[in-house]
């Protein structure tokens, strides 16, 4: 029975810190103090007391000494969900959150009602340290974006298809390339992963928007600090878009029909 206890705790502590990188050492601190109080849920008070004070207080502080900084609050460019910024993957470089706001101003002058909606974007600590499932957001230089959807009337509408905002894909056409297929065909079983990370399907009713997506692409790629942008290609060919900074993520990465995934120099 006590091992079981042990194994359960380090199970807590593992899973805590792949999905919110701190959580962990929060987990562990919390039951320190929990052993001194004397009151019923004392330890799920303890924790979420305490990873509150973290997340929203302690973290932004020593992260800024680190070279990383939670995500701005910009007028056009907004978190797709707050379980985003509750799990610290919200943080970036200062370069790439300047880049964030001149995004969102230029969208602000010139489609003011598309509000780009971020997801994972980076841990608030350390070089290569991993925000699983992504192969790459580990520097402070990458995040993700909802694609922009509308309804049936064409009216741009700020709302994701699924409530991690991954997962729910814009499928090829039939006469459209199939990225998946190829890759799925050549052994990368991996490679529409996603469909499990959803947590479940909403507004099931939008659509993919072309012009919604082109003009917040074409924002994008414009800019002088972006270095590569990833969206399937045959998105890209259905909005009629092609720029050297538009490129293939690979085989061995995840299909990106259901996100647009954004680094900087």
């Amino acid at each position: 029975m006590k091992i079981l206890k042990v194994m359960g705790y380090a199970f807590s502590v593992l899973l805590l810190t792949i999905l919110t990188q701190v959580g962990g050492v929060v987990f562990i601190v919390s039951s320190l103090v929990a052993a001194r109080l004397k009151f019923r849920f004392r330890k799920l008070v303890s924790f979420v007391v305490l990873y509150v004070v973290a997340t929203f207080i302690i973290v932004p502080m020593l992260a800024s000494v680190m070279g990383r900084e939670p995500i701005g609050s910009f007028t056009n460019v907004k978190p797709g969900s707050y379980l985003t910024i509750l799990l610290n993957r919200n943080y970036v470089t200062p370069k790439l959150n300047q880049t964030l706001k001149n995004i969102s101003d230029e969208l602000a002058q010139t489609s003011p009602s598309i509000k780009l909606q971020y997801l994972d974007a980076c841990f608030p600590f350390i070089n290569k340290f991993p925000l699983l499932p992504h192969l790459s957001h580990n520097d402070g230089k990458k995040i993700d974006f909802c694609l922009v959807y509308e309804d049936e009337d064409g009216e741009v509408k700020n709302r994701m298809k699924s409530i991690s905002g991954y997962g729910v894909f814009e499928k090829p056409e039939p006469n459209e390339f199939n990225q998946t297929a190829f890759c799925k065909k050549k052994g990368y079983w991996q490679y529409d992963f996603p469909k499990y990370l959803t947590l479940g399907a909403i507004n099931t009713n939008l659509q993919f928007s072309p012009n919604g997506n082109r003009m917040v692409l074409d924002i994008i790629i414009r800019n002088k600090a972006v270095q590569k942008v990833f969206v399937e290609r045959h998105l890209l060919s259905r909005i009629n878009l092609s720029h050297p900074k538009l490129r293939f993520q690979g085989c061995g990465a995840v299909r990106h029909d259901d996100h647009i995934h954004m680094q900087i120099y």
